[in-house]
């Protein structure tokens, strides 16, 4: 294979090294952004940028675009006389149970329920088919912003069969979560729930609610919750902002 022209490649060349350094400082990111998430700055304060290098092996160019990285996802903050500081907490929201929000995050503060809309509505027809209903049955339709410590955190969808929902009219919405009620109604324990997680972009209105930019990631939860019995009696879409939550879980492989 004959030999690239020097006029050739001496720019790739230096294509491929800055790639390299932009493929080191995204891994050094990841690195950097799952310590300062599990709690690895107790007080805040990243180390200098030099002891950064230092335990991670790293060039000092490394670690600067590694923490540019970091600072357009609005994590950490470079303050003047302190040095890089983390700015942005997220909440850890675990997979392994089955829970309400506030249940979730209790040790992290308190959630509050801003109800946006809540009545009858004719369920739209893939509604009536998850939720196990005759197509354009009345269902419960329950939209929230729910907050952690005054922090816009989910926008929160729910349809419910009207036999079970309709009884949530009178409940307390704003303090309580559904799946808590649903058991006082129902005399018993949930069952169990199937749930889709993937990353979209927040429409307007989605992030309007929410306070973020508009086409920010939100991390999107549909789930499908029943009763002991199989019984479907709550359908979720649920908009988290990605800058406030993780998801976390653990898996066993199984063969």
């Amino acid at each position: 294979m004959p030999a690239e022209p020097a006029s050739v490649a001496l720019p790739l060349a230096a294509a491929r090294r800055r790639r390299l350094r932009a493929d080191r400082a995204r891994q050094l990111a990841d690195l950097l952004r799952h310590q300062i998430l599990a709690g690895g700055f107790p007080d805040g304060v990243l180390p200098l940028e030099d002891a950064l290098a230092a335990d991670y092996r790293a060039s000092r160019n490394t670690v600067r675009q590694a923490l540019d990285l970091l600072r357009g996802e609005q994590i950490v903050a470079r303050q003047p006389g302190v040095g890089t500081v983390v700015v942005c907490e997220k909440f850890p929201h675990g997979l392994e149970r089955l829970q309400g929000l506030a249940e979730t995050l209790h040790e992290h503060g308190r959630v509050t329920n801003e109800v946006r809309t809540v009545g009858p509505v004719a369920a739209p027809g893939p509604v009536a088919h998850r939720l196990g209903l005759p197509e354009h049955a009345d269902v419960l339709c329950v939209e929230r912003l729910r907050r952690l410590n005054g922090l816009p955190l989910s926008l929160d969808l729910s349809y419910l069969p009207m036999d079970i929902g309709g009884e949530l009219l009178g409940c307390d919405l704003e303090n309580t979560d559904v799946f808590r009620l649903l058991e006082q109604l129902t005399g018993g324990p949930l069952g169990h729930a199937e749930i889709t997680l993937e990353a979209v972009n927040a429409d307007a209105h989605s992030a309007a609610v929410l306070q973020a930019p508009r086409g920010a990631a939100v991390l999107m939860l549909e789930r499908l919750t029943h009763l002991p019995d199989g019984r479907p009696v709550d359908l979720e879409f649920i908009r988290f902002r990605g800058d406030r939550i993780t998801m976390s879980g653990v898996l066993r492989r199984s063969l």
